[in-house]
């Protein structure tokens, strides 16, 4: 593995049931760089997510080929032991939604100093101040009050502040993001994915950031990966996707984002839906929804293709 690489994904497969889910999936991270992985729901992003920290449930789900390494570590041949270390000290994760992740009835103070105590020497008086100029960090008002608040008494952006306080706890070398702003308004989400960027640029961990809009993407990510059904179908830097998409579920995805259009009109929709691992089409997966398919997209695989810039399509955007 190439010594600037920190996490390096190869042909990472998961079945559930014998079913496929997640097939061939190539990803590599830098240190310092944020990229994207961008796709519908039910493209296979979170699932991905999960596998990265061996956070999946098995069974049902199995890793079925491919490797993860992160740094000098194979992730999944690591002892239970091993990646408890792993998780939090080196890579950390927050959720869309902290309500699922936060415990009801221990304080956000708990919360933190919990993290901290499993994965550092800090005493108690110590541990607790930690976790305020964590809350600070993060942008929480009024901290030290906010170590005593129960997660009920606080905002859906403050949650979210939570949580990346959590996760920037031990100090990790790469935050995983899932969907952190799916359920809180526009002017939150732009807090929240300043927030993580200005983090990344000052700690210089890296992020993997989960989301299904482009348009998020575009401001924050040096390079993005677009997933469909379980492959990832384009990767390339995020300013020559923009500029040049080549696949056209990208093109389809770029079309939904707001700045693309005129202010007030509908938003165009791509047509259809993800289908079901268990009723994946032939040929390219997304060929039903394609407006520009050829006879060959239906009955071949495309493969990613190309250095800098990858694509899989039959039919490319000239």
């Amino acid at each position: 593995m190439p010594e600037q690489t920190l996490l390096s994904v190869q042909n990472l497969s998961i079945e559930a049931g014998n079913t496929t889910i997640i097939e061939g999936v190539d990803l590599d991270i830098k240190p310092g760089e944020m990229v994207g992985l961008v796709g519908e729901s039910g493209s296979g992003k979170s699932v991905t997510a999960l596998a990265l920290m061996r956070l999946l449930a098995e069974p049902p789900m199995k890793i079925v080929s491919g490797r993860i390494l992160f740094g000098e570590s194979e992730i999944l041949t690591l002892s239970e032991r091993a990646l408890r270390t792993l998780r939090g000290n080196e890579i950390a994760m927050i959720f869309q939604e902290p309500m699922t992740s936060l415990n009801p009835v221990f304080t956000v103070g708990q919360q933190i100093r919990e993290m901290i105590h499993l994965h550092s020497s800090l005493s108690g008086p110590q541990a607790n101040e930690k976790a305020w100029e964590l809350l600070a960090r993060v942008g929480i008002p009024s901290p030290k009050d906010a170590l005593l608040r129960y997660p009920h008494q606080l905002s859906g952006g403050q949650r979210q502040r939570v949580m990346i306080a959590i996760a920037l706890a031990c100090k990790p070398k790469l935050l995983i993001a899932d969907e952190p702003t799916t359920a809180l308004d526009v002017t939150v989400q732009a807090q929240i994915l300043e927030l993580i960027d200005g983090l990344r640029r000052e700690t210089g961990m890296a992020v993997l950031l989960i989301t299904h809009d482009l348009g998020v993407v575009a401001q924050h990510c040096d390079r993005v990966a677009v997933m469909y059904l379980g492959s990832i179908v384009e990767h390339a830097p995020i300013a020559d996707l923009i500029g040049n998409p080549k696949h056209r579920y990208t093109e389809a995805l770029m079309r939904t984002i707001p700045s693309n259009n005129e202010p007030g009109t509908r938003l165009p929709a791509i047509g259809g839906t993800v289908p079901q691992p268990a009723q994946r089409p032939p040929g390219c997966a997304f060929h039903p929804r394609c407006e520009a398919a050829i006879d060959r997209c239906v009955a071949e695989v495309p493969l990613l293709d190309g250095q800098d810039h990858r694509t899989a399509c039959w039919n490319p955007v000239p």
